[in-house]
């Protein structure tokens, strides 16, 4: 499987799933969670779901400090329709890192290592796009995002409809996916620049 090298240089995720350890799947429950992954989630790179790799770096850093998050122990609230704009996108790459599911989600065993009902949108208490919340201490931050405050090279709009629109040569298209996966770069290897997109609200 090729991809664009940068993925390689962003720092993974290592989180402790009790779930994981139980059943033997990881050792001691250490899961690692790499961008790539979270890249094959949701089938595609972008602005989007870099911002929500970035959103839950801040967040659990937040949370959690030096400790090793756990996994599955973890409430992802958004305030917006699961079905508007890109929350669902967003959600489910959170809540995926967070081990956090919907309705939908593993129901647990013997009263444990539930990761149902852990990831919910429409909450409109949640000031902010998104909140999440250590199960055990109680402990929430709340972020936002907004990826436009990383802008595009102005080339990647025409590019991109020549490209929808099948007119494009290889060249053109070639370079459409460099200036797009280029932005996401900039994005995952600036943490600097972080507070730019992902934007703590204590």
């Amino acid at each position: 499987m090729e991809y664009p090298k940068f993925y390689d240089s962003v720092e993974p995720f290592i989180l402790k799933d009790e779930l994981s350890n139980f059943l033997g799947a990881t050792k001691d429950g250490i899961v690692e969670i790499s961008y790539l992954d979270c890249v094959k989630l949701a089938s595609h790179s972008c602005p989007t779901v870099a911002g929500s790799f970035i959103v839950a770096k801040v967040a659990l850093k937040e949370l959690f400090g030096d400790e090793i998050p756990k996994r599955g122990e973890i409430k992802v609230e958004l305030s917006e329709a699961k079905s508007a704009g890109v929350a669902g996108v967003i959600g489910n790459v959170i809540g995926y890192i967070c081990g956090a599911s919907d309705d939908g989600g593993f129901v647990g065993i013997g009263g444990k290592f539930n990761k149902r009902d852990l990831l919910s949108f429409e909450n409109s208490d949640v000031n902010g796009l998104v909140r999440v919340t250590r199960l055990d201490s109680g402990k929430s931050v709340t972020l936002n995002l907004d990826t436009s405050k990383v802008p595009g090279n102005p080339k990647m709009k025409e590019l991109m409809q020549k490209s929808l629109q099948g007119i494009a040569t290889k060249d053109e298209q070639d370079e459409f996916r460099e200036l797009w996966q280029g932005r996401v770069e900039y994005m995952l290897t600036n943490p600097d620049k972080w507070e730019e997109i992902g934007v703590i609200d204590n």
